[in-house]
């Protein structure tokens, strides 16, 4: 190749690397295996050592993470959160191994760990206390996630023992496997998008705006790496254990999530013994970390641009099986949406059988041009959901391309397709037998109504005697109706009507959760019930009066809107409201009047009280909530990092500015 070729290569592979590393940190939707990111990097990389002629500081090979996102204000690092140099292969590892023992003598000792699959955190403590969480970011700085960190329950809000007065402890958050399925679970029943892995979820969920919403996905860490604290132990290794003593949850030396090893043999049983035991872990892990120990030994090796040279990080490769293809069945969900599903002859992949795979939609068929019988390429990786990735062409027997199905496989109605959707709806609502009983199933569910009681069997049962059409014939079953059923002792009976009527009592916005509507999750049915206050006002309310609620985009409100044009829904509502059931926000009695007419604005992160509870504090003392300071503004409440932007304008305006304390004092007076 001329310069001129070279140069448009490595031009294009920034261009592909940076695209790639938008996707996973910015996006959180990977578009390249880990494995196959790596490969172009270290080609990447080969190219500009080869042609310093076409160096550039904005490479991605001089860069350690991705982009920052603008949601969470952002702070420098104590110091910067490097990357470790990844291999795939146990050769580099050997040679890195005997590298580091050139310099610092056989007798050098190496900790092996996990490679936790999951967001880098480094949180700092003062004076015992957890003072502020931020994300990896690019490695200088990172995203102020102190409110959603506080929430996760391994990580201590107070220390104990004898700590150091001031540190930082890295670490990874994660989503634990068994949480992440029954998420998948819950919103399988919803009617929503799947997660497609616990990395991903766990990320998403570290960056949302409502910190309940966080602390009820079950988030998890493990903390292993200190910085700024200087400690009579010489080494890493016992450093991790002190700072068990100072309850932080760290690796567990007992289940061989950690271990110390002066030799290469060490290292690579740990390796071999992880790549094997890895399915039996409750979290997911990519790969295996090795350290130096000493810390004095680290200094000597020191650092290159973008990671240590005393620390490597050894990447298991993404499990790829082939199987055949035994048939594609279709799935119908409860808002009608048909999910394709591949039919696999029984394989062994990540440590389970995988018999079923999800081919999402038309165009992911299309991509894949599957055929009759086909043998495919089904990966795990770190996605717990398997995935059809490709087709081994050069094994294909048959032409006959597997089509979509033109009519619901349930009810036989013809199916629709929306512009700009990516899924194919059965329109049949009101007579698709598997949309009906996916509606009452998600109306009993423990978020919405919780009617105890009542599995997908019985619901099965009551339907096909046709003693329950919709949500609404719950509230007329009788003892008797019940009793009849199969497996229905007398006490669950009278069980299952209790709960039935207890229902009642469930606030308006899991009632507003369980009837349904396509793309309103639990989240988007609290910022709906707290805007309009009822249903009818709901009901009333035009685009642009749905468009100014927190949260919710032209999709959610379109779909809000046909909702209510649908004269059924209407009247499933009425017959529910004549029940009893709750159509309305409970009034909460205020404490005070004390910020009566006073609007107010909250900025920052805060100690006592998260920004959720010191907003409804705000309103049980008469205030009034604003997103924005201005010159209507009484108070604006401020917490920690708050923007110096917004800090300023509040004084050129002469608004009140109130800390976490003084407000606390106001409302208490």
């Amino acid at each position: 190749m001329d310069n001129l070729e070279i140069q448009t290569k490595i031009e294009q592979l920034r261009k592909d690397l940076n695209d790639h590393n938008y996707a996973y940190y910015v996006l959180n939707t990977p578009t390249i295996s880990d494995y196959n990111f790596d490969i172009l990097l270290k080609e990447l990389e080969a190219l500009e050592e080869q042609y310093p002629q076409f160096a550039d500081s904005n490479s991605p090979t001089k860069r350690v993470g991705g982009d920052l996102t603008k949601k969470f204000q952002t702070q420098k690092h104590s110091s910067p959160m490097l990357s470790l140099a990844n291999s795939y292969s146990q050769e580099e590892i050997i040679e890195w191994v005997a590298r580091c023992q050139k310099i610092l003598g056989e007798s050098s000792e190496f900790v092996c760990e996990l490679k936790y699959d999951g967001v880098a955190i480094a949180i700092q403590y003062r004076n015992g206390q957890l003072f502020q969480a931020l994300t990896r970011g690019d490695g200088e700085k990172g995203e102020d996630v102190t409110i959603n960190v506080r929430t996760i329950r391994s990580i201590p809000l107070t220390l104990k023992g004898d700590f150091p007065l001031n540190f930082e402890i890295r670490g990874e958050i994660f989503m634990p496997k068994k949480r992440f399925e029954e998420l998948n679970k819950i919103r399988e029943l919803q009617g929503e998008g799947l997660f497609a892995n616990p990395r991903n979820t766990a990320s998403g969920t570290l960056k949302m705006l409502d910190s309940r919403e966080v602390a009820s996905r079950g988030l998890d860490c493990y903390l292993y790496g200190i910085q700024g604290f200087q400690s009579s132990e010489k080494g890493h290794y016992q450093t991790v254990f002190l700072a068990k003593n100072w309850g932080f949850k760290v690796p567990d030396y007992a289940k061989r999530m950690i271990e110390k090893t002066t030799n290469i043999e060490g290292v690579m049983d740990f390796i071999d013994y992880w790549s094997h035991n890895k399915f039996h872990l409750p979290f997911e892990i990519d790969g295996v970390v090795l350290k130096v120990n000493d810390y004095a030994q680290q200094q000597l090796l020191g650092i290159t641009a973008k990671s240590p040279r005393w620390a490597i990080a050894y990447k298991f490769k993404t499990e790829r099986v082939e199987t055949l293809l035994n048939s594609v069945s279709f799935q119908v969900g409860r808002t009608g949406a048909i999910t394709p599903v591949a039919n696999l002859a029984p394989v062994q992949l990540g440590g389970t059988t995988v018999k079923r795979a999800s081919l999402h939609n038309a165009d992911q068929i299309e991509k894949l041009d599957l055929c009759q019988g086909d043998v495919v390429l089904v990966e795990k990786g770190g996605e717990i959901i398997p995935k059809i990735v490709g087709v081994n062409t050069s094994l294909r027997k048959s032409q006959i391309r597997i089509p979509f199905i033109e009519n619901c496989p349930q009810c036989n109605t013809l199916l629709i397709r929306k512009e700009g959707e990516a899924q194919h709806y059965c329109p049949n609502e009101l007579g698709c037998p598997t949309q009906l009983k996916g509606k009452i199933m998600h109306f009993i569910s423990r978020m919405a109504l919780n009617i105890d009681g009542l599995g997908e069997e019985t619901v099965e049962l009551m339907f096909d005697k046709q003693l329950i059409k919709n949500p609404l014939d719950l509230y007329s079953l009788r003892f008797d109706q019940i009793i009849s059923l199969d497996r229905m002792a007398e006490k669950s009976a009278n069980n299952l009507l209790k709960s039935i009527e207890l229902s009642k009592k469930i606030p308006f916005e899991r009632v507003l959760f369980g009837m349904g509507i396509r793309y309103v999750g639990q989240t988007v049915a609290k910022k709906l019930a707290k805007a309009f206050q009822n249903i009818e006002s709901l009901k009333d309310a035009d685009l642009e009066q749905l468009l100014a609620v927190e949260e919710i985009g032209e999709k959610i409100a379109h779909s809000i809107l046909n909702y209510f044009e649908q004269a059924h829904h209407i009247e499933l509502i009425r017959g529910l409201q004549k029940e009893g059931l709750q159509f309305e926000l409970e009034e909460k009695s205020k404490d005070s009047n004390k910020l009566e007419g006073k609007s107010c604005v909250i900025s920052g992160t805060f100690e006592t009280f998260s920004r959720e509870e010191i907003k409804e504090l705000i309103e049980r003392n008469g205030g009034k909530l604003a997103s924005s300071v201005s010159s209507k503004t009484d108070y604006l409440v401020a917490g920690s990092n708050i923007g110096p932007s917004k800090m300023q304008k509040a004084t050129d305006l002469g608004v009140t500015l109130l800390s976490e304390n003084q407000f606390i004092q106001l409302i208490s007076q």
